[in-house]
């Protein structure tokens, strides 16, 4: 469930898998229908979708976006019968309220940011409910502050401005017990180092120099576990992809937020590092027993995504200009995901704010990023832009 660049990468990575039959998306995109069957149901309409699973005879569903999952999507279909991986709504609030996640970080005794009861600089403040991952603002000014009272409309909270390097850590949790990804990072600005405004991402890498596998593993135990340990008690069991955005500071690492689904565009460069079978560890998580999933990295690949968007983005998209160059990038040996795109005739246009990801893959993080790179250089729309600095400084 799904149109993103997120979702075709979940596609990608589950049409590899030996056990799948078929795939279906609902709505998809171009570049999901090059791998299944794309059917025009919103991601956000339980109803229909419980229509269209009944009719097809899904196996599993598993749902990418937030909106339908603190929407209470992934209720209705297991409450119909239907196996699903994504968590229920009230599990879904860890992502869908930062002040229920602060509650709830509190109560498992989680390392993060302090909240604070008055908005003054320096400090951060974020919209309460979901933002696309545009409600975070980074305060260093009295006069930042005010701007960014002035962008949010609804609750918010205050916290800390705590100062390191960020990474995100996803994690696949059956109520208690949780296999975990290897780290990413993402770039959230809109322009090379780090300027401009907050968008969903503009690139990604894996792995992180800074934030070891065994950093990785031990960080598993003192966030996700302790919060779906919490989660569970209070009668809400978390299935899904859990991911903490976590700061690295000179005290260990503290937890920014969470998610309650895969990361974009952190996905685009975590999938195609993983060797295990996709589709049977989310089958055994929605199952609710991942005793043997098993996703480990390959240490020897690397992986780098640069996001392809429109001019104005983030405060605008662009739709119905023609893409070129789709099939030249992947014969320059890059992952292309269609993130905002839509079909026209023979070809494919714009539809969106973040049009594509191009992913690289390589023995090193220099390699998949001069993939990455080079396969980026053969598309082209009007007024495409992209980051030219991801994983610039990253060596591994």
């Amino acid at each position: 469930m799904g149109s993103g660049g997120r979702e075709h990468a979940l596609a990608w990575k589950l049409a590899q898998s030996p056990s799948l039959d078929e795939l279906h998306a609902a709505p998809g995109n171009p570049g999901i229908a090059t791998l299944g069957h794309c059917h025009p149901v919103r991601a956000e309409d339980g109803e229909a979708l419980l229509s269209l699973a009944r009719a097809v005879g899904f196996d599993l569903v598993v749902i990418g976006p937030e909106v339908p999952l603190v929407a209470g999507v992934a209720d209705h279909l297991r409450l119909n019968g239907v196996l699903v991986f994504g968590p229920g709504a009230a599990a879904a609030r860890i992502e869908g309220s930062k002040a229920f996640a602060k509650e709830v970080m509190s109560a498992a005794g989680v390392p993060t940011a302090s909240t604070l009861d008055v908005a003054r600089a320096p400090c951060v403040v974020k919209a309460d409910g979901l933002a696309a991952g545009k409600g975070v603002f980074v305060c260093r000014t009295d006069g930042e502050v005010q701007a960014a009272l002035r962008s949010i409309s609804g609750p918010f909270v205050v916290e800390e401005l705590l100062e390191g390097e960020e990474v995100s850590l996803l994690a696949v949790a059956a109520g208690h017990d949780v296999v975990g990804l290897p780290a990413a990072q993402d770039y959230k600005r809109a322009g090379d180092g780090d300027t401009g405004p907050n968008t969903g991402g503009m690139g990604s890498y894996s792995p992180v120099p800074a934030f070891s596998e065994e950093d990785a593993a031990a960080a598993v135990e003192i966030v996700h576990r302790p919060v779906l340990a919490e989660l569970a008690r209070r009668g809400t069991p978390f299935t899904g992809v859990l991911y903490a955005g976590l700061m690295l500071t000179e005290s260990g690492p503290r937890v920014l937020e969470f998610n309650c689904r895969f990361g974009d565009p952190e996905t685009q460069s975590l999938l195609p590092r993983l060797d295990g079978d996709l589709l049977e560890a989310l089958a055994a998580a929605a199952a609710g027993d991942v005793t043997d999933v098993e996703l480990a990295p390959a240490t020897d690949r690397a992986a780098v995504t640069v996001v392809l968007a429109a001019g104005d983005y983030p405060a605008a998209g662009d739709s119905g200009s023609a893409i070129d160059g789709l099939a030249e990038a992947e014969a320059a040996g890059g992952l292309v995901f269609h993130c905002g795109t839509a079909r026209r005739g023979d070809g494919v246009v714009t539809s969106g704010g973040r049009i594509l990801n191009v992913t690289g893959v390589g023995a090193t993080i220099d390699e998949a990023r001069d993939c990455a790179y080079a396969a980026a250089e053969k598309i082209s729309f009007p007024g495409m832009k992209y980051r030219r600095d991801i994983a610039a400084l990253a060596h591994a």
